[in-house]
């Protein structure tokens, strides 16, 4: 093995066992050489080497720093910590990459829908796959949920499976084929990336400005090569919280109908926005399914709206579109839980879940005004909506999203570069995504505090 690569293995194992911990400079190259007795070019290839396997990250005039975590592939940060990753390591006191919101009082808001469920005879039957259809009644209950003053699903077109990324892997792997293309915006849920990596389908990322996905980037792309998909968050965009304006929505679902493109719709995040509080600029109320409804696969879910540990997706499809996606549903093993569903159906019905979404809209609420207190110097670099669970911070022009995130890390905060939603070859934003959910609210306020000073010292240069 060459001296170089036993090099850069020593320096690894370091990174590996904690001795280099991330956000950590390494010495410059020079005097790296000096010490170690090398020719200066042979630690350039050491240093080359650590930034090929995504150990380090190079920043022009400030360094080279240890990175806050090893990539993970297709962009996991928003699913849980990758293994090895500072959060997995019990290193982030304060995790702003997770976003599972938890209303005060909500175990005991659960527990009773679930007593009846655990007598052994029930228990036989529900701990089997449920049908992608569900249930009559359960159809009839997210079709009620779903609903908005503008739009009400057909239940004939409601399917379920697992949770909401299972309904997003279903809905594509029925309209795509492999080495097909997906229209995405250009910042986008990181999963999506990794389910197109497992479905073999290429993203096309779709330039976006202030009021979200640009209709004209869409037909252009289209008429390069024939789009087959395209997947969109019009309301609180994930990582953006871009909620689309009407002009907006109608001039897209135009673009829509025009070109025949089948989109699936991620509505994981809408119940956070209050239709009562609709504005003509920021319409909650009706999702682009109510303006191309022959063409829409509306994906939501339970995971936001009640946890994480039980849930179950929900799919609304063109009716005559049902029993393509429910295959793709079976044939993915996507399928709901009975248990899951049954309970589901419950917090439903019994109104479980419109307390926790009431409960959760105050919760957010109070975090973007911590959020606003903190970042205020910040201005509009800070873009985020009063109903959103998170933020979208564009760094001050010191700072690359890899170092902010490493700096941050050093004192135990795990935030989401950037580069974890870039979709395509074009270079990642200089951004980062805070996650206000999961953290405990005094948490949330002093490491959005830290995360201020660290920033205000890169732009200063103190």
């Amino acid at each position: 093995m060459d001296d170089y690569r036993r090099l850069a293995d020593r320096i690894a194992d370091d990174i590996a066992t904690g001795r280099l911990r991330p956000g950590e400079r390494l010495p410059p190259q020079r005097a790296f050489a000096r010490r170690r007795g090398i020719a200066g070019s042979t630690a350039g290839r050491v240093y080359g080497e650590l930034v090929r396997r995504g150990l380090v990250v190079g920043e022009v005039g400030r360094g080279t720093f240890v990175r806050a975590a090893h990539p993970a592939p297709g962009g996991r940060a928003l699913a849980e910590p990758a293994l090895g990753s500072t959060a997995a390591r019990g290193g982030a006191t304060v995790n702003l990459e997770l976003n599972y919101p938890s209303a005060p009082g909500q175990s005991e808001l659960l527990a009773p829908a679930l007593a009846p469920l655990l007598r052994p005879d029930v228990l036989t039957e529900a701990l089997r796959p449920a049908p992608a259809a569900g249930t009559p009644e359960a159809r009839s209950a997210v079709a009620g949920l779903l609903a908005t003053p503008g739009w009400r699903p057909d239940p004939d077109g409601v399917l379920f499976a697992g949770n909401a990324r299972q309904a997003i892997a279903a809905s594509l792997a029925s309209l795509v084929r492999p080495g097909g293309r997906v229209g995405v915006e250009a910042l986008t849920y990181p999963l999506v990336k990794e389910i197109a990596v497992r479905l073999g389908i290429t993203l096309v990322p779709l330039a976006m400005d202030r009021d979200g996905l640009r209709p004209d980037a869409l037909a252009a792309a289209h008429r390069t090569a024939p789009l087959s998909a395209l997947y969109v968050q019009p309301t609180l965009h994930n990582p953006t919280s871009v909620t689309m304006g009407e002009e907006r929505k109608r001039e897209l679902a135009r673009v829509i109908r025009e070109l025949g493109v089948p989109v699936v719709e991620d509505r994981i995040w809408s119940f956070l926005m209050d239709a009562t509080d609709a504005t003509d600029t920021a319409d909650a109320g009706e999702p682009l399914a109510a303006r191309v409804p022959e063409l829409a696969h509306v994906v939501d879910g339970l995971s936001k709206r009640v946890a994480p540990g039980l849930t179950v997706g929900f799919l609304v499809v063109p009716p005559d579109r049902a029993e393509a996606v429910a295959a793709a549903v079976r044939s993915g093993g996507w399928s709901a839980g009975r248990f899951a569903l049954e309970a589901g159906m419950r917090w439903v019905e019994d109104g479980t879940v419109a307390r926790l979404v009431a409960a959760k809209r105050l919760d957010a609420a109070r975090r973007q005004r911590l959020l606003a207190r903190e970042l205020a110097e910040f201005g509009g670099a800070v873009r985020s909506d009063p109903y959103a669970y998170y933020a979208w911070w564009e760094l001050p022009a010191s700072w690359r999203a890899d170092t902010f995130t490493a700096a941050a890390a050093v004192h135990g905060i795990a935030v989401t570069p950037g580069s974890a939603f870039a979709v395509g070859p074009q270079r990642a934003p200089d951004a980062v995504r805070l996650g206000l959910a999961s953290a405990p609210e005094a948490d949330l306020e002093r490491a959005l505090r830290t995360l201020a000073a660290i920033a205000r010292r890169g732009r200063t240069g103190r």
